[in-house]
């Protein structure tokens, strides 16, 4: 058996930005790395594990025996242990065995910075390496463009292991298979952007993906890491950006994982009021040590640089930035200043948000965040988080609060949806309809939609054109666009049958079209982080239950009419003040036979009178559907 070759990939510029947290490629380090050293082929391993007192590489290459291939520490006390292993290469699986100075603790680790994971339940590492040849360029040039704050933003969110399934074998699409299918679909459908619930291993199914234990790794449930490659190749090659859900806020206690890594809280902190969430079961990153700030920054340039990722959507912020997140009273500290922000955190995701847009700054970050915490979506420079995007729970919750009741009620409940506005600039908001909005009892978006079948289909086509044409970027999860009538089951494939039926079918006409008219009308996308891009016509009409308002662009000649119906009465004599004369044309109204509407409420050609309406100067006479919307624009 081939001796350890004393052998490091580390310059001392290397371990000096790696204990003063300021490393973020560590990926290019630490791990597995084929290579030819002296002529021989092997494979280096580094580990970080300043704890122990012997590491070796146990492995299919030497019988899993403990002690064969000891790795060497490190004289500079950064903890690191390191060695060229001789005739190892690509395809062989191997973990670390960790013989701790803590009570001579054992352990034995998955490589926290692996390429590959084993397929669960197995949980070994392998050593891996591609040489993946891009063919994204045109995207990757002009990506700036797509992913700017004025411009178009509509976001599928995807879980892959439910989008569909093989039906005839009883397994999830791979990679491969994801990336004709998907792509054609994301494309047909006119999303901008498709977002990936966690991609990186992990060992539990029913987690969806969000108890991570390979963060270097895409899962090896649909393939391998060239083919996923393919896959966001493949996106880009039909204009589509991708974003990968990223988790920083807690990982898994599994042995195999990052926990006790050592035989000492290595990753995780190690106060258990401050590393370990009481609502998941899991560890939280110990954010003041400097190393593990370095691998969880240089794991989110990680997706960025090796795969071509376009934005990260950042889990669970919330729970970061507060010290008392779902605990009680007592069970957490406060910080050095006596309050409940955890300072740590704080820290960490300014100088994550700080590294992700210097070294890309075409993509996008975005928190998902729900509390009030001020200017997360704000340059670090500005005293903000430095995120680009921040979703919009109050907006989400709100909605579907009031869309959920019956019509006849919603003229009490008026404000649910006319209070967006007095916060909707204060962040750079993204409108979710996320996978948590459906599941655990909470019902499917069309099944909270009240009425008879007529009228919930047509509800549930109001609410998405709200949805589109309310200021902000938008996030739809999967399922959605057809109207699915069941909650999300993480174990089965969408019920892609139900487009057999009109109403389903008519829904998933409506979103093609509506990412159609975002896409196409400036009014929607320039100016949708600013209060300059809308304005009411009229807030108060809560007798009718109708909400009229303008969506602006830079060019005068692009504003939007929007009037929403929310009720099923039509009304054909609808009054509408304006800024200024002209004509109308009807662009988009959701009672449209292709959404198995009624087609009957369409408004022709429209000529602006001198008649004063709602405090403006202007009116026309409009058509309204019953529990619908129409779009206007001066032609």
């Amino acid at each position: 058996m081939a001796e350890v070759i004393l052998h490091s990939l580390f310059t001392d510029f290397d371990i000096s930005l790696f204990k003063s947290g300021k490393h973020y490629r560590l990926y290019e380090k630490f791990g597995s790395h084929p290579m030819t050293l002296n002529g021989v082929e092997g494979t280096y391993f580094a580990v970080w594990a300043p704890s122990a007192k012997m590491v070796s590489v146990i492995g299919d290459f030497n019988f899993w025996l403990e002690g064969d291939h000891k790795l060497f520490v490190r004289w500079d006390g950064s903890g690191i242990w390191e060695g060229f292993i001789p005739e190892v290469g690509k395809g062989n699986i191997y973990k670390y065995k960790i013989q701790s100075h803590i009570n001579d603790v054992k352990t034995e680790k998955a490589d926290p910075y692996a390429r590959r994971s084993e397929h669960p339940p197995k949980t070994a590492s392998e050593v891996w390496d591609d040489n993946y040849k891009w063919k994204d360029k045109k995207w990757m040039s002009k990506r700036a463009t797509k992913n700017a704050l004025d411009s178009p933003f509509s976001v599928y969110e995807v879980h892959l292991g439910s989008w569909k399934k093989q039906v005839e074998e009883g397994r999830f699409l791979s990679y491969t298979e994801l990336a004709d299918e998907l792509v054609a679909y994301v494309k047909d459908m006119n999303f901008t952007h498709v977002e990936f619930m966690p991609i990186m291993e992990y060992p539990y199914d029913p987690s969806w993906g969000y108890q991570i234990t390979g963060y270097f790794s895409p899962t090896s449930r649909f393939g391998y890491p060239d083919e996923f490659k393919l896959l966001v190749d493949k996106l880009h090659q039909a204009d589509i950006g991708i974003i990968v859900d990223w988790v920083p806020s807690h990982f898994p206690e599994d042995a195999h994982g990052l926990g006790f890594f050592d035989g000492s809280h290595l990753y995780e902190h190690p106060d258990r009021r401050k590393g370990y969430h009481p609502d998941w079961k899991s560890l939280i990153f110990n954010y003041g040590r400097n190393e593990v700030k370095s691998f969880l920054i240089s794991n989110a340039l990680f997706w960025l640089d090796q795969y071509h990722v376009d934005g990260l959507r950042v889990d669970a912020v919330a729970s970061m930035l507060f010290l008392d997140y779902s605990r009680n009273d007592g069970e957490w500290e406060p910080n050095m200043y006596g309050g409940r922000e955890n300072l740590e955190a704080i820290d960490f995701l300014k100088e994550m948000n700080e590294a992700v847009y210097q070294n890309y700054p075409d993509v996008q970050t975005i928190a998902e965040e729900s509390t009030a915490f001020p200017m997360i979506s704000r340059p670090t420079f500005l005293g903000g988080i430095g995120f680009g995007m921040k979703w919009m729970m109050g907006w989400m919750h709100d909605t579907l609060q009031y869309f959920s009741k019956e019509p006849i009620y919603r003229k009490h409940h008026h404000n649910d949806l006319t209070f967006s506005m007095t916060y909707a600039f204060t962040e750079n908001f993204m409108l979710p309809l996320s996978h948590d909005e459906v599941v655990y009892g909470k019902r499917s978006i069309l099944g909270r939609m009240p009425g008879d079948e007529w009228q919930r289909f047509a509800n549930l086509r109001l609410l998405y054109s709200y949805m589109f044409t309310h200021p902000g970027t938008k996030l739809l999860f999967q399922g959605a666009e057809i109207g699915q009538g069941e909650e999300w089951n993480f174990q089965t494939s969408i019920d892609w049958h139900l487009l057999e039926y009109d109403g389903h079918k008519g829904i998933q006409n409506l979103i093609r079209d509506l990412n159609k008219l975002y896409k196409k009308e400036p009014a929607l996308f320039e100016k949708q982080f600013s209060s300059e891009g809308f304005e009411w016509i009229d807030y108060g009409d809560y007798e009718n239950s109708t909400f009229p308002y303008i969506r602006k662009g830079h060019n005068q000649e692009d504003d939007l009419i929007i009037v929403l119906n929310m009720t099923p009465v039509p009304r054909e004599n609808y009054r509408l003040g304006l800024p200024r004369k002209g004509k109308l044309k009807e662009v988009f109204n959701s009672d449209h036979k292709s959404y198995n509407g009624t087609g009957e409420f369409h408004n022709k050609a429209l000529k602006v009178t001198d008649e004063p309406w709602h405090w403006k100067d202007y009116s026309v006479e409009i058509k309204l559907p019953p529990l619908g919307m129409v779009a206007l624009k001066y032609s």
